[in-house]
């Protein structure tokens, strides 16, 4: 049975952008924090950081910097890698 969606050849049929269902929410926030607001935030945010709080220092440095790659590297310097084959068995009755 057809589900009745289009046929988009496996691409989301999510726009991609800016949610506009957030917008409202964005402005409201906009609107109720003040410049002074945020500077106090984002000082304290620094104080923090500065006195070892490190979640404080993992936000601060996230948000200056961009959170880091999430990858793993896994590299023999050229030479061939060989993943051993792993063979599940049923245990033998008793």
């Amino acid at each position: 049975m057809p589900d009745g969606r289009a046929n988009n050849g496996g691409n989301s049929t999510k726009a991609k952008g800016v949610d506009k269902r957030k917008n409202e929410y964005r402005e409201a926030l906009r609107e109720a924090v003040s410049m002074d607001d945020f500077k106090a935030v984002i000082e304290k945010l620094v104080e923090k950081a500065k006195d070892g709080d490190v979640r404080a220092t993992q936000e601060l440095l996230n948000r200056v910097l961009g959170k880091p790659d999430q990858s793993i590297d896994v590299t023999s310097e050229g030479a061939g890698i060989v993943v051993p084959e792993i063979i599940w068995r049923q245990p033998k009755d008793k």
